[in-house]
């Protein structure tokens, strides 16, 4: 029996969890250009909609956790809403943003739907908490040194804040220096607290800190992905990218966009077999 977790509404006509379909999170690491957002999120959306999927864009304005002071972080908050505000506007999707400070929780949810808390930062109370105030769905990362059963406290951060729209991702756990496992466990363990849990399917796959970057090894994300979508999972968190050996962050977990829509149909049909028990 897979347990049935509360409905998050991200928006009126688009819900997570409540044993419903699994919702598509897509998109590049990091804004690169306005040109790859425009081209990543118009190929997902048309995707999705082909295939009946709920969809969500998902990018980055600043990434602040790279491993190197000389890595690319993005172009930074105003101009990265201003970006993200465009494409949502073209496209009519909605959208999840990282955010790492309390200042940023305020504009950031002038125009995403969803803020997620990095998983380095799932236990900063006072940012959860910011997220929260905000009304939006809060999507927590399950940080890699945490147990699923400990990332229920990160959740109830938000809750106690008012907001009951919470979901948590897992998203590997470290194992030894620059290897990352998943523990399929962790999704059941997380929504039998009745909150959705969605699989990071490329952040699982990397190798953290192999000399001064981060590497990863993108092979697996198709068997994750099947086995995590096979667990009861309500959401598909995935980078993907044009062209991911250009790209300025995860180039070598990213998925290439021309490979998406064959797997997601794939881990649709996964899904309705799953939930349909």
């Amino acid at each position: 029996m897979i347990p049935r977790t509360r409905r998050v509404r991200i928006r009126p006509g688009l819900e997570l969890g409540g044993g419903g379909p699994i919702v598509f999170i897509g998109g590049p690491c990091v804004i690169e250009s306005e040109k790859t957002l425009l081209e990543t999120c118009g190929r997902l959306a048309e995707i999705c909609g082909e295939l009946g999927i709920g969809f969500v864009f998902k990018t980055s304005y600043d990434k602040a956790n790279r491993t190197s002071v000389r890595s690319y972080r993005g172009p930074g908050l105003r101009a990265g809403l201003r970006a993200v505000e465009k494409v949502k506007k073209k496209f009519g999707v909605p959208a999840l943003l990282d955010v790492h400070k309390e200042s940023e929780c305020g504009p950031a949810a002038e125009v995403a739907e969803i803020l997620q808390i990095p998983a380095f930062l799932c236990r900063q109370t006072d940012l959860i908490q910011a997220a929260a105030r905000t009304r939006r769905v809060v999507n927590i990362k399950k940080g890699q040194f945490l147990s699923p059963s400990d990332a229920r406290y990160a959740a109830e951060k938000v809750t106690s804040a008012g907001n009951p729209n919470v979901t948590l991702t897992e998203r590997g756990a470290s194992f030894g220096y620059g290897n990352l496992v998943v523990d399929m466990r962790s999704l059941q363990i997380i929504r039998e607290f009745g909150i959705p849990a969605i699989f990071d399917a490329t952040h699982s796959v990397q190798m953290p800190g192999a000399g001064g970057k981060t590497a990863g090894d993108r092979r697996f994300v198709p068997a994750l992905s099947r086995a995590a979508v096979a667990a009861g999972i309500d959401g598909l968190f995935m980078e993907v990218h044009p062209n991911p050996a250009r790209a300025k962050s995860d180039a070598a977990n990213q998925m290439p966009l021309a490979s998406v829509r064959g797997l997601l149909r794939d881990l649709i049909e996964i899904d309705r077999v799953v939930k349909s028990k």
